[in-house]
């Protein structure tokens, strides 16, 4: 008996145990429920008595430095019958005769979608992404029909079309990972739209805004009962980025009527850093991506989302005798007025390199306004390779210039250091391709801006910055703001700096460069054509500028893929994109009358083309290298 009864005790305590831990268990969950997460809880509950008529808030806009909207919003609207307002069948037909001629429908076909609406007791949509121009008579017919609701939103709209479009970016749909990585915080719905790429991206969480709704009651089958609350959007912050309108739109004007419409554009401030132009060609209409309505949408929308301004490598090809030039210089015993003589060719002994053109006695102004690579080879040999590898390790060529975007490739530096690291020999042949920026060498346009804005700012290398502030575009307070920083500094002779000053500007004056020459303006520049194994040479230009007895404000770099030359390609757009900064219209000029002797100068000049002609075709029959500058 006794066995019996502590048994049963036993199965007591027991029961009892798991009494008081069912109840600790409810007793926390409870704690959880009411105080832990009681708001998020509540915030459930209220979604499930509720139904919201979302409103797409307004991303923030993007500026240009002079306060043109690239990117913007324009209102989308969208027409709604709540079955909470009246359910007279009299009413239905009266709100679609009068509603249907505004929205493109038959009374009949509206009448259909109000009595569905009605059944199924939940919000319909009447009509969506309606046209501006009906929304006032709908806005006052609103006011005569309890139940119709007129739901504004925002969509994105790029007013300049491709203006800047690798820069900027554009939005599309939510997927896959996008979804799990997600801001919480942002509160994204299943229809939203985000930035995809550039600037649309990176500033994504400071674009979005916080989207606004009509907030309705509902019964526990979802019908509507009433509206609880119009709860208004919050608009995203807006960006001013540093880019000059008038210039990026030169660079576009130019790449896109180039000879072969692709290429980059680069322009920057060589006192900061700021970039005022970043053009890629060809360029695309963000506006492509966002469809708002159900219209059919282009075929195809393949685009090139590859940034050829910070991603595109190419040989610099006769802008780098810049280096080569301050090299000889700073090695010493360099005497400018020395004359080298190029019959049209340099023979290295085992190999003849060929120059572009016959150029006779040129000196160190003339050899860098003709751009005769004579001349350069025989500063070369004189130099020495390690001493412009030097040269090129000063102005940080082949490291990235560190602006701010996705998939900027560095180029590269071309040497005997860098090729004894690799264990491989470096010969004479080496030395003249490097003079000429040929070889191994690779610049990317925005490489080429830095490198121009560094001898602009006599050795400053600045990172090119493109954001200039962001500003909470409800109360106008500045949120951040963009800086320029200071890479590094060339430390040359000042003497070195006023001769290289002089032969690019003799350059632009009388040399390969005269096309962008402009009255009122210095202009400093150099014309460069890069040899291309898979077809036409490409097109460099790289210049610097400023009004006299001011320093440069302006550097820019051209680069036309496969546009044959630097002086017919590149160096239009370049003239076309510092007139722009400058303000500079071109007055048209009377056309000159020849006397008897100007054409008898002009056909002894021309003869003296064919005769120089004539004389590379004899002394050039075999084994020739090519030159770089047509």
């Amino acid at each position: 008996m006794a066995a019996v009864k502590a048994s049963f005790n036993s199965r007591l305590r027991f029961l009892l145990v798991l009494a008081m831990i069912a109840g600790a268990v409810v007793a926390l969950r409870l704690t959880d429920i009411q105080l832990l997460r009681h708001d998020r809880y509540l915030q459930l509950a209220e979604r499930n008595r509720t139904q919201v008529l979302y409103q797409t808030a307004p991303r923030g806009r993007i500026f240009t430095a002079d306060g043109k909207a690239v990117a913007a919003n324009a209102p989308a609207f969208d027409l709604y019958y709540l079955s909470a307002g009246p359910k007279d069948e009299a009413y239905f037909e009266r709100l679609a005769a009068d509603f249907a001629p505004h929205l493109d429908q038959s009374p009949q076909e509206l009448l259909e979608k109000v009595r569905k609406g009605v059944k199924s007791g939940k919000a319909v949509a009447l009509a969506e992404n309606l046209s501006p121009k009906s929304i006032l008579p709908l806005k006052e017919m609103q006011l005569y029909y309890p139940g119709v609701y007129l739901i504004e939103e925002n969509k994105r709209v790029y007013p300049y079309g491709p203006f800047a479009s690798h820069l900027i970016g554009y939005l599309g749909s939510m997927e896959g990972d996008e979804w799990k990585n997600r801001d919480l915080s942002l509160d994204y719905r299943l229809d939203a739209k985000i930035g995809k790429n550039g600037l649309e991206k990176k500033f994504e969480k400071e674009l979005k805004g916080r989207d606004g709704g009509v907030f309705l009651e509902v019964d526990y089958r979802g019908r509507v009962k009433r509206v609880i609350e119009d709860r208004k959007w919050q608009s995203g912050n807006d960006i001013y980025l540093t880019l000059n309108y008038n210039v990026q739109h030169a660079a576009e004007e130019g790449l896109k009527n180039s000879i072969t419409g692709r290429g980059a554009a680069v322009a920057l401030d060589p006192r900061n850093g700021a970039v005022l132009a970043l053009a890629t060609a060809p360029a695309f209409d963000p506006g492509m991506f966002i469809p708002y309505s159900d219209e059919p949408q282009p075929k195809s929308k393949r685009i090139s989302e590859y940034n050829l301004a910070v991603q595109g490598v190419y040989p610099p090809a006769s802008t780098f005798k810049v280096i080569t030039a301050i090299a000889a210089i700073e090695k010493g015993n360099f005497n400018p007025e020395q004359t080298i003589y190029c019959p049209g060719f340099y023979d290295a002994g085992s190999r003849v390199f060929k120059c572009w053109g016959v150029h006779g006695h040129d000196n160190f102004f003339d050899g860098m306004a003709d751009s005769c690579d004579v001349y350069f080879y025989t500063l070369a040999a004189q130099t020495g390779s390690a001493a412009i590898e030097k040269t090129q390790r000063m102005f940080q060529i082949g490291k990235p210039t560190g602006i701010d975007l996705p998939g900027e490739k560095a180029g590269n530096i071309y040497g005997p250091t860098k090729r004894a690291r690799n264990r491989s020999y470096w010969f004479i042949g080496d030395t003249l391709n490097l003079s000429i920026g040929q070889g191994e060498l690779l610049f990317t346009p925005i490489k080429m801006a830095q490198f121009a804005a560094a001898l602009a700012s006599k050795g400053k290398i600045w990172r090119p910055y493109y954001l200039d502030r962001i500003v909470n575009s409800h109360n106008g307070r500045v949120l951040q703001r963009g800086k320029s920083e200071l890479l590094g500094t060339v430390d040359i002779k000042p003497s070195t700096w006023d001769l290289i000053y002089k032969a690019l500007k003799h350059t632009v004056d009388d040399g390969t460069a005269r096309r962008v020459k402009i009255n009122g303006l210095n202009v400093y520049g150099k014309t460069g054509t890069a040899q291309n194994p898979h077809g036409d040479d490409h097109g460099w230009f790289m210049a610097f500028a400023g009004r006299p007895g001011e320093e440069p404000s302006l550097a820019v770099a051209v680069f036309v893929e496969f546009g044959k030359g630097g002086a017919g390609a590149a160096g239009p757009i370049a003239r076309e994109m510092i007139k722009a900064y400058f303000g500079i219209e071109d007055k048209p000029a009377a056309k000159p009358v020849l006397s008897k002797t100007d054409q008898t100068v002009q056909h002894m000049e021309a003869e003296n083309v064919f005769s120089n002609l004539r004389f590379m075709q004899q002394a050039l029959e075999q084994n020739i290298h090519q030159g770089d500058e047509p």
